[in-house]
């Protein structure tokens, strides 16, 4: 058999480098690997030295990656996940159910996904959960990079060739501040949507496509008044009376006073809709993220069984 050739570069600057790139900028890196920021740099420049090429540049406050930098990235995340499957496999081996489950969720799993993960992680306590919340350009950014083993979104990319599991329903509802005109009435006829300021997250956001589409499909052309990068932030100006908000049903508390918010009563809503988990169908789907999808389907099974009548 003929001898393997030693990569030049050691395991721990791949890891910083893939932190760096991955999270655009040494700091972040550094205290998502809880090393220090010079340690970091020292195995970026060592990196970069022992390739003859620069792999970093800089771009505002954080850096981006050169020509070079996107090869090797797309190099690292094969070698890791590949190192990945071994480390699953050895834990079998040894009869053992450990390792890493990879998880990324659109912004608002964040109001339930933990719960849906705490009695998984209750069953099996030799596994880690590497969870990132994201929004949904970035989520679908992560999957086509391979960066996760699942992720859970309301609207898959169509680009993908993706395997998926609805979940849960999403409710899409209309919220207005308390005291709105229309919170004590029972059915505001839809058309009336087009005469109010609408307030929207971002441009990419699930919620956003769900909404347009569902506006489009009626030919109500809305008045969007502002854009917002949270549903946090949408839920504040609601509530400060800047406009009204069709948003998740999951992102309001169950008493939507608390938010001081009121669910208002329109025909045609909600829009149905459901959390999906997905994965890609050119990747094996590894042991750990294969027992996980195993569990939620009897915790779906056992949950239906529990309000059948």
């Amino acid at each position: 058999m003929q001898a393997l050739v030693a990569p030049r570069a050691s395991f721990a600057q791949l890891r910083s480098f893939e932190a760096v790139a991955r999270l655009g900028g040494v700091t972040r890196a550094a205290n998502a690997l809880h090393l220090t920021q010079p340690t970091v740099s020292t195995q970026l420049r060592e990196l970069s030295e022992s390739l003859g090429t620069a792999l970093l540049a800089p771009a505002g406050r954080g850096v981006q990656l050169t020509d070079a930098g996107r090869a090797l990235m797309q190099t690292v995340t094969l070698m890791f996940g590949h190192w990945h499957e071994f480390e699953e496999g050895m834990a079998d081996m040894q009869g053992l159910l450990r390792g890493s489950l990879r998880i990324a969720g659109v912004t608002t799993t964040e109001y339930f996904l933990a719960q849906w993960l705490k009695p998984f992680l209750a069953a099996y306590p030799g596994i880690e959960v590497d969870l990132a919340i994201e929004n949904r350009d970035t989520v679908i950014r992560r999957l086509e990079q391979n960066q996760d083993d699942l992720a859970v979104m309301m609207m898959p990319p169509q680009h993908l060739a993706l395997s998926s599991l609805a979940m849960m329903d999403n409710p899409l509802v209309l919220a207005g501040p308390l005291g709105h005109p229309w919170s004590d009435k029972k059915k505001i006829p839809l058309k009336q949507l087009a005469g109010v300021d609408l307030l929207m997250r971002e441009a990419g956001s699930g919620t956003r496509q769900a909404t347009l589409e569902f506006l489009a499909s009626h030919r109500i052309a809305p008045r969007i008044r502002m854009t917002l990068g949270s549903n946090e932030a949408v839920k504040h100006a609601v509530a400060a009376g800047l406009g009204l908000a069709i948003m998740s049903r999951h992102a309001i508390a169950v008493d939507p006073a608390r938010d001081g918010l009121s669910v208002l009563s329109v025909a045609g809503l909600p829009i149905k809709r459901s959390w999906q988990v997905v994965w890609r169908q050119d990747r094996r789907l590894p042991r750990v993220a294969t027992v996980f999808m195993d569990f939620v389907r009897g915790e779906m099974a056992t949950a239906q069984n529990t309000i059948a009548p």
